[in-house]
């Protein structure tokens, strides 16, 4: 059974810093593009990061361009996102996911596992 699971996240000032990873047991982890999506309350979920299947190349949402990093390291079958310059609009529930390529991207529909998320809050 295919389990994506997060952790990291936490209560930090603006300005801080966390670092969330998410451990995926899937076979064949390389094939796979990992993204991040989170949902503040009551708005949808939005598509963060993602980082592309064997040598990764990374997308990122204009809200968090230059402030957040994703990476994975597929020998620990596991993808990081460190999240710098955190602000207050920054607080939800943080979901990682996995897409089988060719798949990838920002729309939530290409993405077959997801994790059941991590909260992050950020006061001001």
């Amino acid at each position: 059974q295919v389990q994506l699971v997060e952790s990291g996240g936490g209560l930090v000032q603006a300005g801080g810093s966390l670092r969330l990873s998410c451990a995926a047991s899937l076979r064949l982890f390389s094939n796979y593009a990992m993204g991040w999506f989170r949902q503040a309350p009551g708005k949808e979920r939005e598509f963060v990061a993602v980082i592309t299947w064997g040598v990764g190349s990374t997308y990122y949402a204009d809200s968090v361009k230059g402030r957040f990093t994703i990476s994975r390291d597929n020998a620990k079958n596991t993808v990081y996102l460190q999240m710098n310059s955190l602000k207050p609009e920054d607080t939800a529930v943080y979901y990682c996911a996995a897409a089988f390529r060719p798949r990838f991207g920002p729309n939530r529909d290409s993405y077959d596992y997801w994790g059941q998320g991590t909260q992050v809050t950020v006061s001001s």
